[in-house]
């Protein structure tokens, strides 16, 4: 007797935790479904926008002359007195082969990731653009536009707020999805009507699971909360990227190890006395050509003060990945750390190889097209499931349904009730944007729980 009690008990508790995920999944789909459309449609135009890019500043990007290059610190003198920027560039790419240099310079009116870029010939010198470009990938204004409002809707940190709300709860909606897939595919097949196009919504849900998956993960690693408990999380299991280091004061000449914390060494006794020129950014090119960095597309930054290195490094996110880094000594041009992608762990190989998958440059136009597919899954799949809810509504209006999470949740025992807690509590500590807003989607539920209550009193007392 016991046994068959227990096995009822373990049945009632399967179908009232059924019953919650389904809720659950609505919930989320109705509430969080507007801003996973705008997500899914504004990274399709970013996934899509890099041939388009190249055609419409071709002028800028490219270099049409023949010939032999000219000097680096030439080619920042130019674009210094185009620019009528006097003060050292804040970085600089040489000209890959076939394009120009950028010349990059800081400035008030633009933000910690945005720089001015002036396009120089590298053999005419001639000054091919001059426009804002933005982020490590040093996107150009379209695109630059294109992934604000992907970001933020052009309104800044607030507007971060939607992206992240996005990416916290797209793995739960899809992992939920899945389940209420895997549950009742029997049932789906034998539905015909409207019941054809709940079928297609899971199926295509299940098929686009991995994908979903994937932009919630990398999505959350750029927010703005999530992200940054995403980053201890890292850190406190080795798992950060590898950076070189470009602080000379640990290898002063009063140091007890003046090589202690670097890979080649280098001395920085002159190091307070140095005084940057144009020429350094030459010598700095050639060290660091030297030293290994041998990608086409790389990035030379200068010192930011008297005990600091030079940055070098590599940028090309394709396949295969080359983003090696070197710091170098500014009076001897000495390397003082490295790190080389062959040596970062399998943790920030992964990472960085996500990023660059959801940025669609790691394989380039395959990889943006398997972009854009999921997408537009993505939002097809809201699209779908507003249909489904607005078919339903009239029927659940009319027969008066209000079934709440509230409702099945005081219906589960005790330890079911006691687990959903503790990891409704866990991950609202994790993803505060979705503690927030589960805490916002409990409030309404409970309302709307409680009027039906009152509700079905008053219907009882009536009849």
């Amino acid at each position: 007797m016991p046994s068959s009690t227990t096995s009822a008990d373990n049945r009632r508790t399967g179908k009232l935790l059924f019953a919650l995920i389904t809720r659950l999944h609505f919930y989320i789909g109705l509430f969080i479904g507007p801003f996973l459309l705008i997500a899914a449609l504004s990274g399709i135009a970013y996934a899509l926008t890099p041939q388009l890019e190249s055609w419409l500043y071709h002028d800028a990007l490219t270099a049409e002359s023949d010939g032999t290059s000219q000097p680096l610190s030439r080619q920042i003198e130019v674009a210094q007195q185009a620019s009528g920027q006097l003060n050292t560039p804040a970085a600089v790419r040489p000209a890959p082969p076939g394009g120009t240099t950028r010349v990059m310079f800081s400035g008030e009116e633009y933000g910690s990731s945005e720089h001015r870029a002036l396009f120089v010939d590298p053999v005419t010198l001639a000054i091919k653009g001059d426009m804002a470009v933005y982020g490590t990938s040093g996107v150009l204004p379209l695109r630059t536009l294109i992934d604000q409002f992907h970001r933020s809707l052009l309104l800044g940190d607030v507007g971060r707020l939607y992206s992240e709300l996005a990416a916290s709860w797209l793995w739960l909606v899809a992992l939920g999805g899945l389940v209420l897939w895997a549950r009742s595919r029997v049932v789906l097949r034998a539905q015909v009507g409207s019941g054809a196009l709940r079928r297609r919504h899971a199926t295509l849900g299940a098929i686009a699971f991995i994908g979903l998956l994937f932009f919630s993960a990398t999505g959350l690693t750029w927010s703005q909360w999530a992200g940054g408990n995403i980053a201890e999380l890292r850190h406190a299991w080795g798992w950060g990227t590898p950076s070189v280091s470009t602080d000379l004061t640990a290898t002063a000449p009063d140091s007890p190890d003046a090589h202690a914390n670097h890979g080649s060494g280098g001395s920085t006794a002159h190091a307070q006395d140095f005084q940057l020129t144009l020429t350094d950014f030459d010598r700095a090119y050639t060290a660091a050509r030297q030293a290994g960095i041998d990608a086409d597309a790389i990035e030379l930054i200068p010192p930011s003060g008297p005990q600091r290195a030079w940055k070098i490094r590599e940028i090309d996110r394709s396949w295969p990945t080359q983003v090696d880094q070197v710091a170098l000594d500014p009076h001897s041009m000495a390397v003082t750390d490295r790190a080389d992608f062959v040596t970062f762990p399998l943790a920030a190989k992964l990472t960085r190889w996500g990023i660059d998958l959801h940025m669609g440059t790691l394989f380039g136009l395959p990889n943006q097209l398997a972009l854009a597919a999921f997408a537009s899954g993505l939002a097809t799949l809201v699209c779908w499931g507003y249909t489904m809810w607005w078919r339903r509504r009239s029927y659940a209006v009319a027969n008066g349904q209000a079934q709440t999470l509230t409702m099945l949740f005081v219906r589960l025992s005790w330890l079911p009730r006691f687990v959903i807690l503790a990891v409704a509590v866990a991950l609202g500590l994790a993803l505060p944007v979705m503690g927030g807003s589960l805490a916002l989607l409990v409030v309404i539920d409970v309302l709307r729980w409680v009027l039906a209550q009152r509700h079905a009193k008053v219907t009882s007392q009536t009849l």
